[in-house]
């Protein structure tokens, strides 16, 4: 909890408020049970008559409306400092994931961050709660209530010292076991969540396969393993509730035997022993709310290791606030660049790659499924950083540029043509905030977008459902390299997104690139030979290595990968 308090930030002061009327408020309730003992045996036992029981009643009531009013306060500024507090973590832990590097994110699944920033923060804000209220009141009340029942009888107060050390040591009992057990129910969470995530993400592929069945097989599998996981830490957690009722029992019954006898043979007022027992009940009473207390820290225990996991971790790719600010060109040097995905990995996907892109040129990349076509073009903006050798763009290392001048300088269009709630206007607004209508259009006639844009009623001010779902495939694919032009970068990055449009839209993308970009360097990934045989050069990549670099007619003739994806795709159109 120590790493999460900085969090409270600007509500510090709620914080503070909180233990300071909770602690009012039993100072007030420690003096009712007093004034109670003094109207049974001053006001009524000694014949005080009704105006000393009227002023010790109304002191009563002035005293209780006061209490209850701190009490509410108390619970006003507990709840203002542990939702702020809940915030700031929530807002923390989401900036921490905006920096990670994708090596990062590999790291944790999406359901698994999900969880962090909901259910687990859900947990730590109410343990929060519980301890600037109940971590307060409690001790508070038991060392008061006990100092005040051992002046009015020591002896028989004594029963407090049976009590403590047995909800003591049951409660270590129960947290030291129930902690492990809450951990492995946080795991199941996660599987549960990535479960949901992948499901609603691939909605339409279940619906178009009708796997509804199985996915719902798949989910109630999930969801009872959180179930059991959840049962089986909790079952150790509600014992301690039972063993609070016995021990209060037992407590009771040796005060009210004990007490009764003593006032039958004159050794205690009736006054005071109804007084003391509800000292006796205020003390046990505080050491069940110290029991919740600590259930709550318990089950927040795992979440705060969960949520300090994310913030521990150590970022694959820092930025460099000093470094270059300026890309001066499109050149791009891969000098025996090696890649693998993780520390240690077995296998790497790129090994000794080393070649030169001239500012300008148009690069077309081929290769199989699993030859590194997207993991070499992701080590250009520092998506991932390579693990041997060296990328320099603009005649500079990668890792020596400020992170965000070299992604401004480089517009990417990924695999996944990822659009967002909004409209098409907003979408497009991500490659330049600041883009005019003029210089929107103008990107948008480029990616061949303009027009089908338009033939929308509302045109760019068309709304899109989530992901773009009301836009075909290859719609998306044209936006989504709008988007990426807007950015004016020094390089363009194509990694398959025109595989969903028609070979004439797809040429005539190539060819307004080709005359409306002469001084940006445009890599293109594609399945098809026909998106990139008139690149200046073709890299064929084979296993994770360059197999061949050369224009479309030099492969042909040279390459025997190439000539055989040439020749299946003839076949195919054949």
């Amino acid at each position: 909890m120590k790493k999460l308090l900085g969090c409270v930030g600007k509500y510090k002061l709620p914080a503070f408020l909180s233990p300071l009327f909770i602690t009012c408020e039993v100072i007030l309730e420690i003096f009712i049970p007093l004034l109670m003992a003094n109207i049974i045996d001053v006001g009524i036992k000694q014949n005080m008559g009704v105006l000393h029981i009227a002023k010790v009643g109304g002191l009563m009531v002035v005293m209780s409306i006061f209490s209850m009013l701190f009490g509410i306060l108390s619970g006003r500024y507990a709840s203002v400092a542990a939702t702020g507090f809940a915030k700031n973590i929530r807002k923390k832990l989401f900036d921490k994931i905006q920096d990670f590097s994708f090596a990062n994110v590999d790291k944790f699944s999406t359901g698994s961050l999900v969880t962090r920033l909901t259910t687990d923060v859900t947990f730590v804000q109410h343990a929060f709660m519980m301890s600037i209220r109940m971590m307060v009141r409690s001790p508070v009340m038991l060392v008061s209530a006990a100092v005040v029942a051992f002046s009015i009888n020591a002896r028989l107060a004594r029963v407090l010292l049976f009590a403590v050390p047995v909800l003591a040591i049951s409660l270590v009992l129960i947290s030291s076991n129930a902690f492990p057990r809450f951990k492995q129910m946080f795991k199941k969470y996660d599987k549960m969540n990535s479960s949901v995530q992948e499901n609603l993400v691939a909605i339409r592929v279940v619906k178009a396969y009708d796997r509804g069945e199985y996915e719902d097989e798949k989910f109630a599998e999930a969801a009872e393993k959180v179930c059991n996981a959840q049962r089986r830490a909790e079952k150790l957690l509600i014992l301690n509730m039972p063993i609070m009722q016995l021990v209060m029992a037992v407590c009771s019954i040796i005060v009210l035997w004990s007490g009764g006898n003593l006032v039958s043979v004159g050794g205690m007022e009736t006054g005071e022993l109804i007084s003391f027992m509800s000292y006796i009940s205020q003390t046990l009473t505080s050491l069940m709310g110290l029991s919740m207390c600590f259930v709550s820290i318990v089950m927040s225990r795992a979440s705060i290791a969960r949520i300090c996991e994310v913030l521990d971790e150590e970022i694959d790719i820092k930025n460099n606030p000093e470094g270059k600010k300026e890309v001066t060109n499109g050149e791009i040097v891969f000098d025996k660049v090696s890649f693998s995905y993780g520390k240690g990995a077995s296998s790497e996907a790129l090994r000794d790659i080393s070649f030169k892109i001239n500012p300008g040129e148009t690069i077309g990349i081929l290769g199989g499924t699993g030859s590194g076509k997207t993991s070499l073009v992701q080590l250009i903006p520092r998506l991932y950083d390579v693990t041997g050798g060296s990328v320099s763009v603009g005649g500079c290392d990668v890792r020596e540029y400020n992170l965000r001048t070299l992604r401004d300088s480089v517009a990417m269009v990924l695999q996944n043509n990822v659009l967002f709630s909004g409209t098409i206007l907003e979408n497009l607004r991500w490659g330049n905030e600041t883009a005019s209508e003029e210089e929107i259009e103008k990107a948008c006639r480029f990616a061949a977008a303009h027009q089908f844009i338009t033939s929308f009623p509302d045109g760019y001010n068309t709304v899109l459902g989530q992901s773009g779902v009301n836009l075909s495939g290859g719609q998306k694919q044209r936006v989504c390299i709008a988007r990426a032009l807007l950015k004016n970068p020094k390089i363009i990055i194509l990694d398959d997104s025109t595989s969903a449009v028609d070979t004439a839209t797809d040429k005539m993308i190539r060819e307004a690139f080709r005359k409306e970009l002469p001084g940006v360097t445009k890599l293109i990934i594609a399945q098809r030979v026909s998106s990139v045989s008139d690149a200046d050069r073709i890299i064929v990549l084979d296993d994770g290595k360059v197999n061949a670099i050369g224009t479309h007619e030099e492969l042909a003739a040279s390459n025997e990968i190439y000539r055989e994806i040439c020749e299946s795709q003839q076949k195919v159109v054949e």
